[in-house]
Order: structure tokens, then sequence, then C-alpha cells
């Protein structure tokens, strides 16, 4: 391993979920201005999180719906009144 290339500032981290309040420890060189008191009594760096493992509908396998029915209709809309233009011409 090549000298002087890795950081050297790894430091126990907390990294949160906000969207359902999953918490993990990892290792990391993340810079934050905010802390959090883990499980063992000591204060963290903490990392804010807006999407994980947990709230992934990948890995939850829960579906967003999405309008597409709402999307297809105004393409619709907007394609017939450009063909009709050109009709007329």
């Amino acid at each position: 391993m090549k000298k002087g290339i890795h950081p050297e500032n790894y430091r126990l981290v907390v990294f949160k979920d906000v969207s359902n309040d999953y918490a993990f420890l990892s290792r990391s060189t993340a810079e934050t201005k905010d802390t959090i008191a883990w499980e063992d009594g000591k204060e963290y760096p903490l990392v804010k999180l807006e999407i994980s493992n947990t709230s992934h509908p990948f890995y939850t396998g829960k579906v967003k719906m999405v309008d597409t029915a709402g999307r297809i209709d105004k393409f619709r809309t907007r394609y017939n009144k450009k063909s009709e233009t050109k009709e007329a011409k």
C-alpha cells in the first residue's frame, strides 16, 4: 500500500436515516458538525441520510406509486395539439 495517499482521520461516525430513524455506527472520514449520544453512552459525530437500505424501495419491496396516467394523458394532449396544427397547415 502506498504511503501518504490514504486519509488519516478515520473515526467512528453514526449514520442516521431521517425518514425512519434507523441509525448505525461505522468508520468514516465524513465531516459533520452534529453529534449524537449512541447506545454505549458516548458522543459520536452524526451524518444524516435521506435514504438508506431500510427506507429504499428496492430493499424494502414497497414501491411508491407514481401518477403515470396523468403524465401520459398530458403527453397525449400535447402531442395531439401539435399533430392537429400540422394537419391544418
